[in-house]
């Protein structure tokens, strides 16, 4: 199919779809670093699985979270998994179901559906109450983000106060994204809100200025543009030049050398975002294979994947995606009209 004769309507499903499709693929083996377990582990992973334990290369049990008051517990029944060794992050996930950073990229979707339009104070209630409540989600890691805010808010600051400013992590864009297909008829509004929101959790010039990127390629992407002009046009541009190493230069190269040696394929967004433009540009014209790609470089799988997933279906529209894996989503993205 020709990228003009693929609708809006065609592109935000697409776009939406692959977010949710390229966290849950990646899901059973974010976080591997070490790829060779992953294939031992599990293959070559091309469909939706369910994680197992043990996670080898699992540091769930040198991370902690202490609530500040009884309000800010986020941790409930999962608690008790937080310092042993070997423990899945996403243990008790079903194979096609999301992460929590995923789960609330969700919940920003539906909300912003149910209600028509986006403010920061009621979706910040709904936020706290959502992380609060027993038993919203089945996941057992909560990022270093959220473990922040809630320290924050369970010593009485402000909720529009408690994030972070100086994160770093391409994770957080997964929250984004939602917004920016929502509201890409009307791209400033667009890009004004989804830097709000983003905000909340992930402050800080670093991040502002990559999700400036993905914004501005999402919303050009969903409009019809070709994915391979505006990435060049955005990574050769005046004002990213010398910021980002450039990806374009390096298709030739096997994924497992780019996402690995010359980026890492850890979180951080200096490093996890020109590997994801990279993903991009070599499997624009694959996005299938774009994923299976990039769910088996490891690391930070997951991050990445949510917005190459938003990239590549808002590129090729709902038919990038395989209808098995649309139909493997435990929790299909909300249908905006």
């Amino acid at each position: 199919m020709m990228s003009s004769e693929i609708s809006f309507s065609e592109r935000v499903s697409g776009a939406l779809h692959g977010l949710f499709i390229a966290d849950a693929l990646a899901m059973p083996v974010h976080w591997y670093y070490d790829t060779d377990a992953l294939r031992r582990d599990y293959g070559q992973v091309r469909d939706f699985l369910a994680p197992r334990n043990p996670h080898p290369d699992s540091i769930l049990w040198r991370s902690s979270y202490a609530p500040t008051s009884p309000a800010a517990d986020i941790l409930h029944d999962q608690a008790r998994y937080w310092g042993e060794k070997g423990v899945h992050y996403h243990q008790f996930l079903e194979a096609g179901e999301n992460t929590l950073n995923a789960q609330l990229a969700a919940e920003v979707l539906e909300f912003v559906i149910s209600k028509g339009s986006y403010s920061r104070g009621p979706w910040l209630e709904h936020f706290i109450a959502y992380l609060t409540t027993p038993g919203k989600h089945r996941d057992t890691y909560v990022e270093e983000y959220l473990r922040h805010f809630f320290v924050n808010y369970g010593r009485g600051l402000d909720p529009e106060h408690c994030g972070r400013q100086d994160e770093h992590h391409i994770g957080g864009l997964t929250l984004m994204l939602p917004l920016t297909i929502y509201f890409a008829d009307t791209p400033d509004y667009a890009r004004k809100i989804s830097l709000e929101h983003l905000s909340l959790t992930h402050g800080g010039t670093l991040m502002n200025r990559g999700a400036s990127l993905v914004v501005d390629l999402l919303i050009d992407l969903l409009h019809g543009s070709a994915l391979n002009d505006v990435l060049e046009q955005v990574l050769h541009s005046s004002s990213t030049k010398s910021k980002l190493p450039s990806p374009l230069d390096l298709l030739d190269y096997p994924d497992h050398i780019v996402v690995g040696r010359h980026f890492s394929s850890a979180c951080y967004l200096d490093q996890a975002l020109p590997a994801t433009f990279y993903l991009a540009a070599k499997y624009q014209n694959q996005p299938e294979k774009g994923l299976i790609a990039n769910t088996m470089c490891g690391g930070d799988n997951c991050g990445r994947g949510s917005v190459l997933g938003a990239l590549l279906g808002a590129a090729c529209g709902l038919k990038a995606w395989p209808q098995s894996w649309i139909n493997g989503l435990k929790r299909p993205p909300a249908i905006i009209t």
